[in-house]
């Protein structure tokens, strides 16, 4: 390109338009007339789509959409929109000259006259290819992130399972006086369960696939079944816990488990940062249409940098080398996804390091309710009448072991089985009253194996219990649907199947 002779001010009006199509190759410059005709290019145009000025000039600018676009009218629909709101702004696909496509960027504008009367179009391209391939790129990162976090979760169900089996033996064992090493044993199992938990619940999170079971729920009761999770640590400790509490209920159309995952993490996350002997308080109110939730400690703090992250995922307070408070990072991030999915908001107060941090959790609350019917309290666990007929089917061998010990422990005859083929083979030569069938086997799965014992009617009187490391609605929508009577998440707690094993033996 030359150089044009004289000073800017003297440029024409064509001059300066004529400099910027020639000089800018980032963007596709053209105009269209009325029809959609193109009338000028650019030579970013020429470099983005291929066509030379003279190939192009007269033609129709559908030619550089795709044939699908072109065909449902996308060109004279952009067109449309530019004319009726003063501009047309979209990403799509477009077509080279060579036939490649490109993702792009594109803006069309009106133009009209001083009488009002329209002229043609601009349109303004950019080719965007790279920043979609690389947002691709990401896409598939995330997507397999959550699925090795979900299936990390399910595989470390299964060590988690024998050992808090085999603590569940020895404390039988030793009566209601385990040894301290057991009792050690058991609180960690307890910890790495709750961080499996998350793990799970994160890779669900990130995929959008939480979901609420929603009922009326009084917030007191949550929030009293968190504190009495979390009571043993407070113990552990020596820390100072004390709750106050709105006597007036207070009612919330809420999923009241995941309201108590909530409290239980907060509460856990106020031991985990709180020196021994340090205070922990809770306090519950209402403030016209919201409930307010406050968990307040004397702990460590949180440095003023990192009140605005707090809640992001995988973010760590102590990004120490000691890193002497352990954790995923993961526990912060579900409090905020479950709060907002209850329609509403946390935050994170601090005044520093060494000054420690309270949570504020606000809720919605519903209206009055007329009467209060006081919770029904919870029947005792019956007896067993009489010892069941147990087949066990499990892969893993340490597992099965374990729980094999303990179902003997309670007082059922155990036959173990460890592939889907034996299950039936052994359902049909045995008469379980129960099958205690694990969902991962090989040979056939657990469900495939309930699906082909329900079709026999011979198989009617046998229980189904599944047992898996996935415990989520369509797992155990899955498990209804292919004939499970019951649903059992790994590590399967003694108390759990205790319940469970006496109401079947009645």
């Amino acid at each position: 390109m030359g150089t044009r002779p004289g000073n800017a001010e003297q440029w024409s009006d064509q001059e300066r338009w004529q400099i910027l199509m020639d000089t800018v190759q980032d963007f596709a410059i053209f105009m269209l007339d009325e029809t959609g005709k193109i009338i000028t290019w650019n030579l970013g145009a020429e470099r983005i789509l291929g066509y030379k000025e003279e190939e192009i000039l007269g033609h129709n600018f559908c030619q550089i959409f795709t044939p699908n676009d072109s065909a449902s009218e996308q060109p004279e629909f952009e067109l449309a929109t530019a004319k009726e709101k003063g501009r047309a702004e979209d990403e799509r696909w477009h077509v080279r000259k060579d036939g490649s496509r490109f993702w792009a960027s594109g803006v069309v504008t009106p133009l009209w006259d001083d009488a009002g009367k329209l002229r043609g179009f601009a349109k303004v391209l950019r080719d965007i290819t790279e920043r979609k391939r690389t947002e691709e790129r990401m896409a598939e990162q995330n997507q397999r992130k959550d699925e090795f976090l979900a299936m990390l979760a399910h595989e470390l169900r299964n060590p988690l399972a024998a050992i808090a089996n085999a603590v569940q033996l020895i404390k039988l064992e030793h009566g209601g006086n385990p040894p301290e090493t057991v009792q050690i044993i058991e609180r960690q199992v307890d910890g790495l369960e709750r961080m499996v938990s998350d793990l799970s619940d994160a890779s669900r999170m990130s995929a959008g696939k939480i979901q609420l079971r929603i009922g009326r729920v009084r917030l007191q009761d949550v929030v009293e079944r968190a504190a009495e999770t979390i009571a043993p640590k407070f113990e552990e400790r020596r820390h100072a816990f004390s709750i106050a509490m709105s006597t007036a209920a207070i009612w919330l159309e809420a999923d009241g488990s995941r309201l108590e995952q909530v409290f239980c993490n907060l509460l856990n996350n106020a031991v985990k940062y709180t020196e021994p002997g340090g205070k922990i308080t809770l306090a519950v109110e209402r403030q016209g249409n919201e409930a307010i939730v406050s968990i307040r400690d004397t702990g460590t703090g949180i440095m003023s940098e990192m009140l605005p992250r707090i809640f992001d995922l995988f973010i760590q307070a102590d990004n120490s080398l000691e890193r002497a408070q352990g954790g995923l990072g993961i526990g912060l991030t579900l409090v905020k996804r479950l709060v907002e999915m209850h329609g509403g908001k946390v935050e994170a107060r601090s005044e520093g390091v060494g000054h420690g941090s309270e949570f504020i959790v606000r809720l919605p609350v519903v209206a009055e309710t007329a009467v209060v019917l006081p919770p029904a309290p919870q029947a005792a666990v019956p007896e067993p009448r009489k010892g069941l007929q147990l087949l066990l089917a499990e892969d893993n061998v340490d597992t099965a072991l374990t729980l094999g010990m303990l179902l003997r422990k309670l007082g059922h005859a155990v036959e173990i089985v460890h592939d889907g083929p034996a299950a039936l083979r052994a359902v049909d030569v045995r008469k379980p009253d129960a099958l205690l069938l694990d969902i991962g086997l090989p040979g056939l799965d657990g469900y495939q194996v309930a699906q082909r014992l329900r079709q026999h009617p011979e198989n009617a009187a046998t229980r189904l219990i599944a047992m898996t490391g996935y415990g989520q609605e369509e797992d155990l929508e899955m498990s209804r649907r292919s004939g499970f009577d019951h649903h059992l998440v790994k590590p399967v707690s003694l108390a759990t199947l205790k319940e469970l094993l006496a109401k079947l033996s009645q």
